[in-house]
């Protein structure tokens, strides 16, 4: 089974990333909940939380608050939520371990059920803006 994740680490789809160390990566979400919905995912393939060495897991949570200052800078938001699923039941698409981070705005309240699909000119540009404060 492919994985749309493992395809955007390989260049083999286009990801609008934002963040990258030798163990993850970060790129905004096709299909945001709010501007600035980004994936912080590891580069090594694991379907679910309970599949990655502790270490691991304490690794990539440690990226979260710098990522999550980036995205809340570039984009204005006044807090941000985190989610992360595991499993189809748990509401899980992409068999990938992944962290959202989601931007949430004081004057539009928290919406989960609302997505939309992002222009990529727009995606583009956000991109460049948050990789530029990471930077």
């Amino acid at each position: 089974m492919s994985c749309i994740f493992c395809d955007i680490l390989d260049g083999k789809r286009d990801g609008y990333l934002i963040y990258e160390d030798e163990s993850h990566i970060a790129f905004l979400d096709k299909y945001p909940v709010d501007v600035g919905h980004s994936l912080l995912i590891p580069k090594k393939h694991h379907e679910k939380i309970t599949d990655m060495e502790i270490s691991n897991v304490g690794k990539i949570f440690s990226v979260v608050p710098k990522v999550a200052k980036a995205i809340l800078d570039a984009t204005g938001a006044d807090a941000f939520t985190l989610s992360q699923n595991n499993g189809k039941s748990a509401k899980q698409i992409i068999p990938h371990v992944h962290i959202h981070i989601i931007p949430r705005y004081a004057v539009k309240g928290a919406i989960w059920t609302k997505r939309e699909i992002a222009d990529d000119s727009e995606l583009l540009e956000l991109s460049k803006k948050i990789k530029t404060i990471l930077t």
